[in-house]
């Protein structure tokens, strides 16, 4: 009984606000030699931007009855003018009532979209899990587009029989293309990552089938990598190489002279690193060091990168998220896509 009354006990502003109006209205007619009846149903008006059919009904059925009620107080008004003046203010109830329709009835088409679109966005950057046998993983995703759950920026994860292989990138460009771009990269990481056996083959097939996928002009930095074992090994597209972070120490993965982009005939070298237990790997794009505060300072990440190593992976992240977004004053120019990768005990 408790649940079922619970949603007449929440404030139904948009009821709230139009029976504010009608009060106001009235008490005006009354006070006043200004004739208001038509326009009481300003409130039901009111209340359709805000509220159901239903409960503008309630107002503008109000509005009427308060309306027949006012020639008591304004006896010296005509019969026909009464009348005329009350029929006035149940057309525009009506109306408001008609409008609170269509207004719901847009309200939940566009609910029913934006599911459907975040279904569809959710299949393009799908969830990562939490381990993959010996390497911890997280991941986050912050887009520039309030609208959107994913840009133009990638991450996947993928256990293969040649070890845990991730890519991450950044497409060129943004919009619903780069989405599509995206959405093309990680297909065919999906379906190569388990085939090749470098990721300097892997790297070639998804370049191909990104040159016949997409425009010329377009095309997509990224950073492959495979953990196995104790070793890492990395081929860097036109990105920026990522963090290790061991020991309480910072440096910059050296990747080599990194190749042209996905898309552009990719062909890179590879380079294999150590990876001992305990350490931590950042892949991150350019949404975290292009970020700028409101004197236009880029994001130090240096000052930040240190506590990558602190606490759990998932810490980890949403640390350095929120300090991201504190330092941008939470906003975002361009998407950011981050992967945290450790290395657990076997």
């Amino acid at each position: 009984m408790t649940s079922a009354r619970a949603p007449w006990r929440r404030l139904d502003l948009g009821l709230a606000v139009g029976a504010a109006v009608l009060a106001l209205l009235v008490l005006l007619s009354m006070t006043t030699e200004v004739q208001l009846i038509a326009v009481f149903a300003s409130g039901a008006v009111v209340a359709s931007l805000m509220t159901t059919p239903r409960r503008t009904a309630y107002l503008a059925i109000a509005a009427v009855l308060l309306g027949l009620l006012a020639h008591q107080w304004h006896d010296d008004t005509s019969t026909v003018d009464w009348l005329a003046r009350v029929l006035l203010c149940g057309l525009l109830g009506l109306v408001a009532i008609q409008g609170a329709a269509l207004r719901e009835r847009r309200e939940g088409r566009l609910e029913r979209m934006t599911v459907i679109a975040e279904t569809a966005q959710r299949a393009v950057l799908r969830s990562i899990p939490t381990a993959i046998g010996s390497v911890g993983l997280s991941a986050r995703y912050v887009s520039a587009t309030a609208e959107a759950l994913v840009g133009g920026d990638l991450y996947e994860v993928a256990a293969t029989p040649y070890g845990v292989r991730v890519i991450v990138g950044d497409v060129r460009g943004k919009g619903l293309e780069a989405v599509q771009t995206a959405a093309s990269v990680l297909g065919a990481f999906r379906a190569a990552a388990f085939t090749e056996p470098d990721l300097a083959a892997l790297s070639r097939t998804i370049d191909e089938t990104l040159q016949r996928l997409v425009a010329d002009e377009e095309f997509v930095t990224a950073i492959v990598g495979e953990f196995h074992g104790d070793k890492v090994t990395l081929a860097n597209c036109g990105h920026h190489p990522p963090l290790l972070v061991h020991d309480e120490q910072v440096t910059e993965v050296d990747t080599g002279e990194p190749t042209v982009p996905l898309g552009m005939g990719s062909d890179p070298g590879l380079t294999e690193h150590s990876w001992p237990t305990g350490a931590r790997m950042l892949f991150y794009t350019d949404g975290l060091v292009e970020a700028r505060d409101k004197t236009g300072e880029f994001f130090p990440l240096d000052v930040y990168a240190a506590e990558i190593g602190e606490g759990s992976v998932e810490e980890a992240l949403d640390r350095l998220v929120e300090h991201l977004l504190s330092y941008a004053g939470n906003r975002m120019n361009d998407d950011l896509a981050l992967v945290l990768a450790e290395s657990e005990s076997q």
